[in-house]
């Protein structure tokens, strides 16, 4: 049987900055009261021309040059996103075509914690034999689906991508998976029109139905719940108790969850990885985003155990366990 191991990896940024700042002068708010109640300090936002497929192209790039790879290579693409292009085709064909790849390419739709469905799919092509080498990409541009007349979730998001390519080898990177997903709380985290349930009209435009809506406190307690939970259930599955973590690599969704989570497992909050306060939360992105970060940062060695977990809408969680096997 073989086994998938990160052999490269890549993020993008948007240039474009909006700061705390500038949001105190488009909503009701304060750089004190969004950095005390978040951590965030700033966030980026997509250019006008740029599409969740562009920043999703430009990630992956940057991961194949650090895997040394060619689309001819990769045998398959999965992407994790909530804000697509269109509804179709899917932003992972869209990236398709810009990269020129050949491959199958699919979208894993789980919220914020798309990346590691999205892992967890890849894992799974090169496990069976289906695949050998694998794009992942997790991308997001939810600043367009945004209120910026709402405080409670414009302080939030930022857009970004981030990339991993696995390959098959021969002694495991990925070591272990949990999934979760509870629809009964659906409602907590939401983008209600624009679907087939409530179709887009002059009506649902109006009435702001295009925009995230959050019950910010019922997220966090759903948070800081799972989170420990679906951790604790990975590294079991992988043999490995929370004491193996070197660095834990959570969504990037509010500092505070981070801070409590850190806690509630024992882990000292110097080894979890945070980088929230220049990124904002970027769905999808965040895992990858801050995994490259500590990468290129020299902060990963060979035998590292990284525990990557995430949540979302759906609701759903999910926590990846890897061994980093990539030199520095």
């Amino acid at each position: 049987m073989k086994h998938a191991a990160i052999i490269g990896v890549g993020s993008y940024l948007p240039n474009r900055r909006l700061t705390n700042e500038d949001l105190e002068g488009m909503v009701e708010t304060s750089d004190e009261w969004i950095t005390t109640r978040t951590g965030i300090s700033e966030r980026r936002l997509a250019e006008k021309d740029q599409a969740t497929s562009d920043l999703a192209t430009h990630a992956a790039r940057n991961a194949m040059r650090d895997a040394g790879i060619t689309p001819a290579d990769i045998d398959l693409l999965v992407v994790g996103t909530s804000s697509p292009d269109m509804i179709f085709p899917s932003t992972a064909c869209i990236t398709q075509a810009n990269l020129g790849l050949t491959c199958p390419a699919y979208d894993v739709m789980a919220a914020c914690t798309s990346f590691i469905f999205a892992l967890q799919n890849a894992t799974a092509a090169i496990e069976s034999g289906r695949a050998r080498t694998v794009l992942v990409i997790g991308a997001d541009a939810l600043t367009r689906h945004v209120d910026f007349s709402d405080r409670g979730t414009c302080i939030l998001f930022g857009d970004g991508a981030g990339a991993f390519v696995l390959q098959a080898a021969d002694e495991p990177g990925v070591l272990g998976i949990d999934l979760g997903a509870d629809g009964t709380g659906g409602d907590m985290l939401k983008i209600p029109a624009g679907g087939s349930a409530m179709p887009t009209t002059v009506e649902t435009i109006e009435a702001g139905l295009h925009f995230v809506q959050m019950v910010g406190n019922d997220v966090f307690k759903f948070a800081v719940r799972v989170i420990p939970k679906t951790t604790e259930t990975a590294l079991a599955a992988s043999g490995l108790s929370v004491d193996d973590v070197t660095w834990l690599v959570p969504h990037q969704a509010n500092q505070r969850i981070l801070d409590t989570v850190a806690d509630r497992l024992g882990l000292p909050h110097e080894r979890v990885v945070s980088n929230i306060a220049l990124t904002g939360n970027t769905s999808a992105a965040s895992i990858p985003l801050a995994v490259d970060e500590l990468y290129t940062s020299g902060n990963l060695r060979p035998g590292d155990i990284l525990a990557l977990v995430g949540f979302g809408a759906g609701l759903t969680w999910g926590a990846a366990i890897v061994r980093w096997t990539k030199e520095v």
